[in-house]
């Protein structure tokens, strides 16, 4: 109730300057269909309808400085109840004002927004502030209260709000013109660490780190740019079988561009799942139960053989604690029939997985390895737009692997439409067919209307 009220009060504030300002309004609605059938289970259908609104509002002070940016959605489920939360659920992603000086590329925002200052991103209901200062340095600071989504369950979501009850932190940069920036940043999130309540708790959702970043162009040909992140808290918190580590993540990714035709890329992330992800409510990051490390290592070769032909090479090795270690190694390849506006591609890689572990006696451990083949089509004609993708996957060991239920192979095939009716009217929609290990055949489709419009003050566009 509390997210609804906020939205009607920014919406209401919108509508009142509206006359006034420069407003955008974009909206996209979604309407879904899921049909599963899974054996020994009842057959239901899913109709979630989710709606995405947002409201841009610009020169409130009638100039370009001071702006209004509200986001927000809202979904429900026609059919059964299929979501943790309920049959009806919705948030703020995020409300904001903000006000951009003339001078120093200095901004200020207050309301509800994503912190993304070399720490990874980390919603928050509070203030920001950032500027240029001289000599290439540059200094942001953030403080307010963590946002904490409903994505926990009822026991950990008090306990989470809190231990998450105040976030701060800051980065200060420096940048140089032709070579690059260079930064370091802190974050706090929360005060209240498990081990220092009254009555401990058992998992601790605070973060405290300072991180290291840059983007660097050292030569006209090679671009790098990464992070470190490194766990300063007093509890420390060690995954299970694992030495003590201060590395809450390493990210890093170097380019190549060897000639016209040729690019190289190298990727290296290493992550403490458990000091990284500790105190996150962000729905696309989940929330982190991993009970070890991760490392990863990667390399890609892009080649445009000719124009409109490009083939791409690529190779990944991941290590997990908790899974063992894995690799993928494969080629893609893309044609753009730029006269008849046709994209088309392929590819095929090879997934080579360490044996799992089993407690059925007959099968004490089965592979994971697995073979990925995919084709795609992408066409455009005027108003209209299709596309119509195919993917398989092929199990080395679907006998003794147990999650397969004795099924070798999955496909699925997902076919797009879409329809630009006006030029800020697009209708489109997607209708997929599956058959996996987990529901044998299910059908999904999707209906997505995007809108958008502006009004603007006399004399504006």
């Amino acid at each position: 109730m509390k997210h609804r009220i906020r939205l009607a009060l920014l919406a209401t504030l919108v509508t009142g300057t509206a006359v006034a300002q420069d407003v955008t309004f974009s909206s996209n609605s979604f309407v879904q269909a899921w049909s599963p059938k899974t054996p020994g289970f009842s057959q239901n259908t899913a109709f979630p309808v989710t709606e995405y609104v947002g409201v841009d509002v610009a020169k409130l002070d009638g100039k370009d400085a001071l702006s209004l940016h509200v986001y927000g959605w809202g979904m429900a489920d026609l059919g059964e109840q299929t979501y943790i939360g309920g049959k009806n659920t919705g948030d703020l992603t995020y409300g904001y004002v903000q006000y951009d000086f003339k001078q120093a590329n200095a901004q200020v925002r207050a309301g509800r927004f994503t912190v993304n200052q070399g720490l990874g991103p980390a919603p928050l209901d509070g203030f920001e502030a950032r500027t240029d200062l001289v000599h290439g340095f540059m200094v942001s600071a953030f403080a307010g209260t963590p946002v904490v989504f409903k994505n926990y369950s009822s026991n950990d979501q008090n306990q989470v709000g809190y231990q998450q009850d105040f976030m701060f932190g800051g980065r200060l940069g420096w940048r140089a013109a032709k070579v690059g920036e260079l930064g370091v940043s802190f974050l706090q999130d929360g005060l209240h660490p498990a081990q220092s309540l009254a009555v401990p708790a058992p998992v601790d959702y605070t973060r405290k780190q300072i991180a290291g970043d840059l983007k660097l162009v050292p030569v006209s040909f090679l671009d790098v740019t990464g992070r470190t992140v490194l766990d300063v808290s007093q509890n420390q918190i060690v995954a299970p079988n694992t030495s003590p580590s201060r590395i809450a993540e390493h990210d890093y990714k170097a380019t190549a561009k060897l000639n016209e035709a040729l690019a190289l890329t190298a990727t290296y992330v290493e992550r403490n799942f458990f000091a990284y992800y500790a105190g996150t409510t962000l729905p696309n990051l989940f929330k982190q139960n991993e009970q070890g490390l991760f490392k990863a290592t990667g390399a890609s070769l892009v080649w445009t053989a000719v124009p409109g032909l490009q083939l791409v090479g690529d190779v990944r090795r991941t290590d997990r604690a908790s899974y063992g270690t894995s690799t993928r190694a494969g080629v893609d390849g893309r044609y753009n029939l730029t006269d008849k506006h046709v994209l088309v591609g392929a590819g095929y890689h090879r997934i080579n997985a360490g044996a799992a572990q089993s407690v059925n006696p007959l099968f004490p451990s089965y592979s994971l390895s697995h073979s990925e083949m995919r084709a795609w089509v992408m066409a455009d004609r005027g108003p209209y737009t299709g596309s119509l993708d195919v993917i398989r996957l092929q199990y080395t060991d679907a006998d003794n692997n147990p999650n397969l239920n004795g099924q070798s192979s999955e496909t699925a095939v997902v076919a797009s439409l879409g329809y630009k009716a006006k030029e800020n009217l697009r209708v489109s929609g997607d209708l997929s067919a599956e058959s996996n290990a987990l529901y044998k055949n299910q059908v999904m489709a999707l209906l997505r209307v995007q809108y958008q419009f502006g009004l603007a003050v006399k004399g504006g566009k």
